[in-house]
C-alpha cells in the first residue's frame, strides 16, 4: 500500500467521521467545480526529492522525501460573511493534523513519522472553503537486484 493510500485510509478512520468523500489525485484533477459531497479531502503527492545513494558498494539505497498535500473542501452557507465555513475548516484542519502528524507509514522502510509543513488557504467563495495542508513523509528506495 502506498503512503497516499495509507493517508486516505487514516482520513476515513477519523472518529466520528468528518469527511463524506476521501479520494486521490485523479479525482482531484477531474474536478470541474465543487466536489459532489462535502466535506471532502483529496490526498496528492506534490513533490518527491531523492538524496544521494547512501551505499558505497552494492545495491542503490536512496532516501526520498515526499510532500503530500491534503486538500480539504467544505461548505457552510449559514452566514454571508463566510465565518461559518472558516470555523468549519479550522475544525477539519485540526482533525487532519491530529490524525497524520507523527503517523509512521507502514509502507515506509525504516519508519519515519509524518510531519506537518504548512497550511494554506487556497480559495474561499460563496461559503465554500478550499484548504491545503502539506505534510512531509520520507521513505527509502532500494535497487532490486
Amino acid at each position: 500500500m502506498s503512503i497516499n493510500a495509507e493517508i486516505q485510509q487514516l482520513l476515513t478512520e477519523i472518529d466520528p467521521p468528518v469527511f463524506r468523500l476521501v479520494d486521490g489525485a485523479a479525482a482531484y484533477a477531474a474536478l470541474s467545480g465543487e466536489p459532489k459531497a462535502m466535506p471532502a479531502a483529496y490526498v496528492i503527492t506534490e513533490q518527491e526529492v531523492s538524496g544521494e545513494n547512501e551505499r558505497m558498494t552494492g545495491a542503490v539505497l536512496q532516501r526520498t522525501e515526499a510532500d503530500i498535500a491534503v486538500v480539504i473542501v467544505t461548505r457552510n452557507v449559514a452566514d454571508n460573511s463566510g465565518g461559518a465555513a472558516a470555523a468549519d475548516i479550522e475544525a477539519l484542519k485540526e482533525k487532519v493534523r491530529r490524525k497524520l502528524v507523527g503517523y509512521v507509514p507502514t509502507s515506509s522502510q525504516d519508519g519515519e513519522p509524518v510531519t506537518h509543513i504548512e497550511g494554506k488557504l487556497l480559495r474561499m467563495k460563496s461559503g465554500v472553503v478550499w484548504q491545503r495542508e502539506l505534510f512531509g513523509a520520507a521513505y527509502y528506495q532500494e535497487e532490486q537486484a
